[in-house]
């Protein structure tokens, strides 16, 4: 049976997950809340 207290104390994030976590985050990214927010500007002019 597994101990899963065990299990976590071993865990170890990959690498590439890291390296994903910092690209995203280090970019501007347009979500929706953008667009939304670009498109009710657009239409109070």
């Amino acid at each position: 049976m597994l101990n899963f207290e065990e299990e976590l104390k071993n865990y170890e994030p990959s690498l590439e997950i890291d390296e994903a976590e910092s690209a995203i985050y280090s970019h501007d990214l347009t979500d929706a809340t953008d667009i939304i927010a670009e498109i009710l500007r657009g239409q109070q002019k």
